[in-house]
Order: C-alpha cells, then structure tokens, then sequence
C-alpha cells in the first residue's frame, strides 16, 4: 500500500465506539511520540469553543 500525502494524513474520521455512546478518533503516530505519550495513559479531554482540546493530566 502507497503512503499517504502529508495533508491526507491530518484528516480523520470519527468512529463509534461498541454500544454507541462513546466516539474516537485516531490521532496520527508522530503526534504520539512528539508528545511522548504512551498507551492508557490519562488525558484531559476539553471543550473550548467549537473544539475539542485534548492534554495531558495533571493531578
């Protein structure tokens, strides 16, 4: 399979999740680790607006 173009690659689609009251919505690997997150870790999911602003917990 062919790589994808840089622009294609900021664009996802929202899936639903099994028993339909959650949504997700993958987040692009180099995000990932310039972020330096790893799996299961908590995050702090913010509406601001008409966005949604997604950080790293702070307790």
């Amino acid at each position: 399979m062919a790589l994808k173009n840089t622009a294609d690659r900021k664009v996802r689609s929202l899936t639903k999740i099994a028993g339909g009251t959650s949504y997700a919505v993958t987040i692009p690997i180099e995000y990932i680790r310039e972020l330096k997150w790893r799996g299961k870790q908590k995050l702090e999911v913010k509406l601001y607006q008409d966005r949604i602003i997604i950080r790293d917990w702070k307790p």
